[in-house]
């Protein structure tokens, strides 16, 4: 155990200095405003160089230093968290083990070395999430995997169309208008993107990953795994154009409309915190493909700093009420818990964006430009519903854990004592609070100038408050008792699953997809691809070779045999 604590603070130290070395670097290269390519020639084939790249930019670095910075405290909060495991130092290497990956993936703008840190990503994950080793988190492993092989698959196939371009650093074709197949390469990008960041119809396996343990869904869903396709798209995102972005904006809009109503009918404290990390992230897709790549950035970045410190407030609950997840179970923790419950409203706030805190500079930026830009009215009807929801989740999560009636046990041994959980949710409590603002002052220089209508420029505040206001009013009205859904159950049970969406992406696609494989296995690869491809042809040269040897042995049968044959046919030609 004891390696395992200073394996911990190692990792923690080790990734503390990388995060500030990464942040300065990026400081200094937004100063100067200089980009370092470096570049690595492995082999030539066919005049198409394989090359280790690394790109060194002031967004790569500035990603970098965020990713370990969220590590780092994460690490440390699971020397409080993960103290009674067994498998302390596997979890840790496991961790580190991501986090190298994610490393991997922003500083590569080759395809190819893209390719094994988003690989890296996905096996690592898989090992996350079945950590447990039950049942249920099997399933979810498997979901995870194999909604995310998908977007694997779609990177493979870039890999092999980018051999045309002579070259796999996409980062200088990004801007080729003339190139015939590059909107191919883009739609097989966005696929990916959008099985990594858990767009619909990809988003079953978001909430599912839940299974993992709670630091881990604190990296996981912040800055690592399901940012990785929207940092990828923003890098492809001079190449966006027509009906790309029209089909990622309508598909990312219907997704934070989805997430947000989902979220107002779950009652699993981890998987309402998972679910508003699914609505976010189709905020920050609908703002790329509006064109504003650098707005994506920056909620990306100040998204990661109050997710993460959500899941750990979460952590820190669901850790000293005995493991018990379910919303309905808490209440009154305000009294026990003061330090948890004023990190985790601040969180909440932040995803609110009330102002002055992370999310108020991003998200109200956001919703600014997409009112002034030309956008259609179903997906502004969807971006003001999102608003509203998330809102309306955030205080009817409020309600129930905090500010409701104590429905614990009798005795429950509910206390903010354990220091080595409550210092990373404090310094990250200071990025929720600063965060944003000192983002701001970085990656927008200068302020922009949004002249809008007084009622479309209050519209974000007034839609805020009546979400807040209906989040906590109808839970007061309907608490616990009220046996108001089932009357409802239809859509009830619609909204609160998410559309089906998981049956749909388990027994619906799936298994018809897995059944319809072992088919063709059989049928083809096994069968008759088997009788006429490989082993077939191996299998006729080795007996023409027979009977090629057979005839240079110079036997006296053969000869005879052959003089027949000759015979016979040239009778029948005379014939």
């Amino acid at each position: 155990m004891l390696w395992s604590v200073r394996l911990n603070l190692t990792s923690m130290v080790f990734l503390m200095i990388i995060s500030l070395s990464s942040l300065v670097g990026s400081l200094g290269m937004l100063v100067i405003d200089v980009c370092y390519y470096i570049e690595w020639e492995i082999v030539t084939i066919n005049s198409c160089a394989l090359e280790m790249t690394l790109i060194l930019d002031w967004m790569s670095l500035l990603f970098l230093s965020f990713v370990t910075f969220i590590s780092s405290m994460v690490l440390f909060y699971s020397g409080g968290y993960m103290a009674g495991d067994e498998n302390m130092t596997r979890f840790i290497y496991l961790v580190l083990g991501f986090v190298a990956s994610m490393a991997f993936l922003i500083i590569s703008p080759n395809m190819v070395s893209i390719l094994l840190g988003w690989d890296g990503l996905g096996l690592v994950s898989y090992a996350l999430v079945i950590y447990y080793q039950n049942e249920k988190s099997m399933n979810a492993g498997m979901l995870t995997a194999l909604s995310n092989r998908v977007g694997d698959v779609a990177i493979l196939l870039s890999v092999a169309l980018m051999f045309e371009l002579g070259g796999w650093g996409f980062i200088f074709y990004v801007d080729g208008g003339g190139v015939s197949f590059i909107s191919g390469l883009v739609g097989l990008v966005i696929l990916a993107g959008m099985t990594k960041s858990a767009q619909i119809p990809f988003s079953a396996w978001l909430p599912a990953a839940m299974a993992a343990p709670t630091p881990v869904s604190a990296l996981v869903h912040s800055s690592t795994l399901v940012t990785a396709g929207v940092y990828l798209l923003i890098r492809f995102s001079p190449a966006l154009g027509g009906v790309e972005q029209s089909v990622l904006l309508l598909l990312a809009g219907l997704t934070m409309f989805m997430a947000g109503l989902g979220a107002n009918f779950e009652t699993d404290l981890k998987k309402i915190i998972a679910l508003s990390t699914l609505s976010q992230l189709g905020v920050m897709m609908s703002i790329l493909a509006m064109g504003y790549s650098k707005l994506a950035f920056f909620h990306l970045l100040a998204h990661a700093l109050f997710k993460a410190l959500l899941f750990m407030c979460a952590g820190s609950i669901i850790h000293s009420v005995g493991g018990t997840q379910d919303i309905r179970s808490m209440g009154s923790l305000v009294y026990s818990m003061p330090l948890s419950v004023t990190m985790i409203n601040l969180a909440n706030l932040a995803l609110c964006g009330t102002p002055f805190l992370a999310g108020f500079y991003s998200k109200d930026l956001i919703l600014e430009v997409a009112f002034s830009s030309n956008l259609n009215g179903f997906c502004f009807l969807l971006l003001v519903l999102a608003t509203g929801l998330t809102v309306c989740y955030t205080f009817r999560l409020v309600f129930f854990s905090i500010s409701g009636d104590f429905n614990l046990m009798t005795l429950s041994g509910v206390s903010d004592e354990d220091k080595v959980m409550t210092l990373p949710m404090i310094c990250l409590g200071i990025g929720a609070i600063m965060g944003g603002a000192g983002l701001s002052w970085l990656i927008f220089p200068s302020p922009w100038m949004i002249c809008l209508p007084l009622g479309v420029k209050t519209l974000a505040l007034v839609v805020s408050f009546a979400g807040g206001f209906m989040g906590y009013i109808l839970n007061l009205t309907t608490v616990n008792y009220s046996l108001t859904s089932l009357s409802k159950y239809g859509i009830v049970s619609f909204a609160g699953s998410m559309w089906f969406m998981p049956f749909l992406s388990t027994r619906g696609v799936s298994t018809s997809f897995l059944k319809l494989g072992h088919m063709y296995q059989q049928a083809g690869d096994g069968g008759w691809l088997e009788c006429y491809g490989a082993q077939g042809a191996y299998f006729s040269f080795m007996k023409s070779s027979s009977y090629l040897q057979a005839s240079q042995d110079n036997s006296i049968k053969v000869y005879m045999v052959m003089f027949f044959l000759w015979l016979v046919i040239l009778g029948v030609v005379l014939l």
